[in-house]
């Protein structure tokens, strides 16, 4: 499959005022592409557009948490006379801790921005993105592979994710629509930054991510692991039952301390 060219196309970014969603839009601008900043912080996401070229791009501060919030987004991208050539859904969170002890809003909080927003979004771009052959990048997790004791809903809405993303990448590749669906490990990013305790390894920039993204959307690859050590832990893991897999990351991260709580975007 032939490289992909941003060059002229719009680019719509979820959580784009930090981290992986920052990073996107930075690259996708240096790459000529139109970009749109969507997150919370209409400060912080105008202070990064501020620094792109004048006049390819545009923010839109919403809450993507909030039941409606996808329709809400595709109306504001409408009003502003946009035509969405690709989809990055980047905007998630994780909770941490004990599953009793993570209130439960935030932890349905936590399904309903990265899964059923993320859902939402691509239904309602997806028929726009067929009729100009662009396409959708799913950010999902190398948590994706395996359960997660201690971040158990967390995990699970990243699987939700892995399994949506490829299953649209046979669906729509004969179409011309390109879908990809992003796992990377842990990243230097905002979402460890209220995880107190939570065990870090060595850690991929932001940029490291975007950099295996665009190069497997240019390919058409339908998922990536990003990093060396995360395709080896994430393989490993499929040759291994799932009860010890989960018993073995429960005792790597079970918590010192009491819940504590993550969000990204």
């Amino acid at each position: 499959m032939n490289a992909y060219d941003f060059s002229g196309k719009t680019v719509l970014v979820t959580g784009a005022s930090q981290g992986i969603g920052e990073a996107f839009v930075r690259e996708l601008s240096r790459l000529g592409a139109i970009v749109v900043l969507v997150a919370r912080n209409e400060k912080k996401l105008s202070a990064i557009a501020s620094e792109l070229p004048a006049g390819k791009s545009h923010v839109i501060a919403a809450d993507l948490q909030a039941r409606g919030a996808g329709q809400k987004l595709f109306d504001a991208v409408k009003a502003k006379g946009l035509a969405v050539d690709v989809l990055i859904n980047n905007a998630g969170y994780g909770l941490y801790g004990p599953f009793e002890a993570l209130d439960l809003q935030e932890q349905l909080g936590s399904i309903e921005l990265n899964v059923v927003t993320l859902v939402e979004l691509t239904h309602l771009f997806m028929p726009g993105i067929l009729e100009r052959k662009g396409g959708v990048i799913q950010v999902a997790s190398a948590a994706a592979f395996q359960p997660t004791p201690f971040t158990s809903v967390y995990g699970a809405t990243k699987a939700f994710v892995l399994s949506f993303g490829e299953a649209l990448w046979a669906e729509y590749r004969d179409r011309g629509v390109r879908v990809l669906t992003l796992n990377p490990g842990q990243t230097e990013t905002g979402f460890f930054d209220r995880a107190g305790d939570l065990p870090k390894q060595k850690m991929a920039t932001p940029q490291d991510v975007v950099r295996t993204g665009l190069k497997s959307f240019h390919a058409g690859h339908a998922s990536v692991v990003q990093g060396f050590m995360n395709k080896m832990l994430t393989f490993s893991n499929r040759l291994m039952p799932r009860a010890l897999v989960a018993k073995t990351v429960a005792n790597m991260i079970r918590p010192k301390t009491g819940s504590l709580a993550a969000r990204n975007g």
